[in-house]
């Protein structure tokens, strides 16, 4: 992304609330292991704003002067050496944020702004992070406790972001296709090949390679190679099992390139199908494509939903799997939701809209799993909402078994 690309989110954000004082914290560094810490990628709403891959810096916006600052966190003669360090004029020429100040600058600045500004914006955690189960990056609630102590009012401005990032920019989805395209012929050198692999992590490794010789970041998302019963885990990663004959692999990727991420999902035959794995595959690959079909702009959230359930019970009863008998319901065997947005961060929000809008990108991705037979299938694919209908992204990309 160029220069012009960050200033004009600023410049389009500030429009959202005019004359605010806005603050967003990039993430800071979280540890792996004893004196390690995990690769470091980027808060998604810092990126979005400034273009800084860096941790612990800072973006001050000020609508009332039009004015903006990126604060350079402090950061030692040692850690330099082993870490390195954004220039200043790298951060400046990246970001278009031509006021560069130190962090002992920036409180003294943020004081002086209090006394003509009452309410502050900054960012925080989604909504849902109770759900996560992990521990969460510190730095948004340490800024707002920071923030606190200085201002009257300290309000969020996630909702006027997502609304931003929902619709995504031409050089924006020029990114995402990108990073599909990497995927896909990952993926199309995997399905070529996988009578040649034996255990899923040399499915995973190959793919990885194929990431990076291709420019890509690397996975946008820890990877998922799950044959057999594995596949029933929705987010199984540990990728290391054995793989055997008459078996279904599940393979959900997706390349980061450009600062965006790609989100496919295939599911491949290891040796010849069974009649009853190839049935299920043809009953998700049908409901896919009807899920995909019926997009455009202007149809309902809610619509689409409820015909989503309609597609999906409707394939679970011609599979045998919902009866009036059994008392089991769609849910039992499609568990996770049939979408989600899709940008910078792979679960990309969609400013909850109550109907798609063109240049929304989300994913479509039914899948039935049945453990009781050890077979799980998932079908996704990355499309992007247009002026009259839709885009499948990664349509090039077979979906045969």
């Amino acid at each position: 992304m160029n220069i012009d690309f960050f200033t004009n989110n600023r410049n389009n954000l500030a429009k959202k609330l005019p004359g605010a004082l806005i603050v967003v914290p990039a993430y800071t560094r979280m540890q792996r292991m004893a004196d390690m810490a995990h690769a470091f990628d980027q808060e998604a709403n810092f990126w979005y704003l400034s273009g800084i891959e860096e941790p612990d810096w800072l973006l001050i916006i000020d609508g009332t002067q039009d004015t903006s600052w990126l604060v350079e966190p402090n950061i030692d003669d040692a850690h330099k050496i082993f870490d390195g360090a954004l220039d200043v004029s790298e951060a400046s020429a990246t970001s278009g944020v031509r006021k560069v100040i130190s962090t002992e600058e920036s409180d003294i600045l943020l004081r002086s702004l209090a006394k003509r500004h009452s309410v502050v914006y900054t960012t925080k955690q989604s909504a849902h992070a109770d759900e996560y189960g992990f521990t969460l990056n510190p730095s948004n609630t340490l800024l707002t406790r920071k923030l606190e102590r200085m201002f009257k009012d300290v309000r969020y401005c996630n909702k006027e972001l997502a609304s931003l990032r929902a619709i995504k920019q031409p050089e924006e989805i020029r990114a995402i296709e990108s990073a599909i395209h990497i995927t896909n012929e990952a993926l199309n050198g995997v399905h070529k090949n996988l009578s040649t692999y034996k255990h899923e992590y040399e499915i995973e490794a190959d793919i990885t390679a194929v990431f990076r010789r291709s420019g890509a970041k690397g996975h946008a998302y820890d990877p998922i190679v799950a044959a057999s019963k594995n596949a029933c885990t929705l987010h199984y990663v540990k990728n290391a099992d054995k793989l055997r004959k008459r078996q279904l692999v599940l393979i959900d990727v997706g390349a980061r390139h450009n600062g965006y991420a790609a989100d496919i999902t295939r599911t491949y035959a290891y040796g010849e199908p069974t009649k009853r794995q190839a049935e299920v595959h043809a009953r998700v690959a049908m409901a896919q494509r009807d899920c995909i079909a019926i997009l455009k702009p202007g149809l309902a959230i809610r619509e689409y939903i409820e015909t989503v359930d309609q597609i999906m019970s409707a394939a679970l009863r011609e599979l045998g799997l919902v009866t009036d008998e059994n008392q089991k319901s769609a849910r039992d065997y499609f568990p996770h939701a049939i979408s989600h947005g899709l940008g910078i961060d792979v679960h990309d929000e969609l400013g909850a809209p109550m109907q798609f809008a063109e240049g929304m990108v989300l994913t479509v991705e039914p899948g039935i799993y049945i453990p009781e037979e050890s077979i799980g299938v998932r079908i996704e694919d990355d499309i992007v909402i247009t002026q009259t209908g839709h885009r499948n992204l990664s349509g090039k990309l077979s979906t045969d078994l």
